[in-house]
């Protein structure tokens, strides 16, 4: 290993140098106490920053804020945001994420307590000739001074509040499914945030309070016993007037498969890890889809059981989106009204009357079996149809962000009203797909492409998938995983002999076994990784995807 005045007068030799004699820089530099590593070099002053790797052997640490994987994971987070506040002000771009505290290959704590953070560095050279003291500045004291604040300077009571916080979230979400819950929102939790794009908590919000008939305790490692509204399985309905906060609701619950850091007010809304949030999307491609649950004939008479469209109506799209959610294994669907397509969703007593022959089978006929038969709870946000209350096993209303049990008033309504007529009983299986491994290829003119650009655009080889519909991915480190993913599984993962939901489980094991590294593929970016279910939702949008035998 290199020392720090090596480094420095490394860099200052090249000063006016081509921007290109950057590349010379290799090996590992002792920087102070810290390891510093140029893992790569970006090929000018206007391309992605170049990659450094920071290495703290002894951080100082306690050993029990890194015990297992869950702190671990928390930690590095703690670590990250740090890092982040200790480089503001500098060009240096670190990959800490929002409020969700997921694993990112930006920042890793070893078993040993060895911290290794890798950020992005824009080495400096605007007219392609390279600043060697600006950039021994920048390597050799504003990065190495940023690393030892945030990490070997780390506030402990600080780390261990974080780490405690979002190992209590993982207990959590972990008892839902032994006390029959597919989530959990705690008393005092805060729900709204400021704006669209402002994730922070709303100031002066009022914190959530469940109702007693609804209400359960739950035990947390460091919290303790934490109290609050336990939305069963089965059918559940959020009602209650315009702004009452029905889908301030149901977005926290769909964040809830996510932990979160302290101060967000949703540490303690925890939701099942397989709840996948579902909506419409017009235009979305749909591939070899059986939709046969949801439209039972067409005019055309074309198949319904297996049906392709590179431009999907809203009520087809979400169709295909529901079975395609079924399929890659969720237990839970989060449903609102608002984005949904209306006559998927319903389909009253006057309108059977006028039309006899509706190919479409709205949800409300579908979501009773579809719990029944496949065990897969709806949480639905509905306002404007009261079909859905003679369906709900639970009914609870919003009113001024307060909420209470209605299900019986909700049932005496149901029963006294006009009934509609059933037109289709049960779910029908879903059917497995094989995909093609060959359609998974990211491989263009001889380079293998697979680039996030943003959180709604995802470019995989030749195409550009669009996921401004799949709500529940997080940010740009996230796409990139779920390209990385849609890779591995298209590199041997799915063979064309296993099922789409089997290759899924590969790729859970795989990511559970060996984490980022999997994807990674001996590359150095900012990835977070993906649950399963994004990364189907990216396969299902991906429009040159084929399957085997079609």
């Amino acid at each position: 290993m290199s020392r720090r005045d090596d480094l420095s007068a490394t860099l200052r030799s090249l000063e006016g140098a081509s921007y290109g004699r950057y590349k010379s820089l290799s090996g590992r530099w002792d920087v102070g106490g810290v390891g510093l590593e140029v893992l790569r070099v970006q090929a000018d002053p206007f391309a992605p920053p170049s990659r450094v790797r920071l290495t703290v052997t002894d951080a100082g640490l306690p050993a029990d804020l890194y015990a297992t994987a869950d702190r671990r994971r928390a930690l590095a987070a703690f670590l990250l945001r740090g890092l982040r506040r200790a480089l503001r002000g500098t060009p240096v771009h670190v990959d800490a994420g929002g409020p969700e505290v997921l694993d990112r290959t930006a920042g890793t704590v070893g078993e040993d307590g060895v911290v290794v953070v890798e950020v992005g560095v824009p080495f400096p050279g605007p007219k392609r000739r390279i600043l060697g003291r600006e950039a021994a500045t920048l390597l050799g004291d504003t990065l190495p001074a940023a690393a030892r604040e945030a990490i070997a300077g780390a506030d402990h009571d600080a780390a261990r509040a974080f780490v405690e916080t979002v190992e209590d979230a993982v207990a959590l979400r972990a008892a839902l499914a032994g006390r029959g819950l597919v989530a959990f929102v705690a008393d005092g939790a805060v729900l709204p945030r400021r704006s669209g794009v402002d994730d922070r908590p709303l100031d002066g919000a009022t914190p959530f309070g469940g109702p007693a008939e609804l209400r359960v305790t739950l035990t947390a490692p460091n919290a303790g016993e934490v109290s609050g509204l336990g939305v069963p399985e089965g059918v559940t309905l959020i009602v209650g007037g315009g702004y009452h906060g029905k889908s301030t609701l149901l977005r926290a619950l769909e964040a809830g498969v996510y932990d979160h850091v302290p101060g967000d007010g949703r540490e303690q809304v925890v939701t099942r890890p397989d709840a996948v949030k579902l909506r419409a999307e017009d235009g979305r491609a749909v591939i070899h889809d059986d939709v046969s649950a949801f439209v039972a004939h067409l005019p055309s008479g074309e198949p319904t059981d297996d049906f392709s469209t590179t431009n999907a109506s809203g009520s087809t799209s979400q169709a295909a989106s529901t079975v395609e959610a079924v399929e890659a294994g969720a237990d839970v669907l989060l449903i609102d009204e608002d984005t949904s397509a209306t006559n998927m969703m319903i389909r009253d007593a006057r309108m059977q009357q006028l039309i006899a022959t509706e190919p479409l089978v709205p949800f409300v006929e579908r979501v009773r079996p579809l719990h029944a038969e496949h065990g897969v709870s709806t949480v639905l946000v509905m306002g404007g149809s009261g079909d859905y209350l003679g369906v709900a096993d639970t009914v609870i209303m919003m009113d001024a962000y307060r909420a209470s049990d209605v299900t019986a008033r909700a049932h005496e309504i149901a029963a006294a009203g006009p009934p509609r007529t059933v037109e289709h009983t049960g779910f029908p299986a879903v059917t497995p797909r094989v995909v093609d491994p060959g359609s998974l290829d990211p491989t263009a003119k001889g380079k293998r492409r697979v680039t996030a650009r943003g959180r709604d655009t995802l470019t995989f080889g030749a195409d550009d998938i669009d996921l401004s519909a799949v709500e529940q991915i997080t940010d740009r480190s996230q796409v990139a995983g779920i390209g990385r993913a849609l890779a591995l599984l298209g590199d041997g993962v799915l063979d064309g002999t296993i099922t789409l939901a089997e290759g899924l489980d590969l790729l859970d094991a795989e990511l559970d076994r060996g984490g980022l590294e999997a994807l990674l593929d001996g590359r150095s970016e900012d990835l977070a990784r993906p649950r399963r279910h994004e990364v189907a939702a990216a396969l299902n949008r991906l429009r040159s995807l084929r399957l085997k035998g079609m």
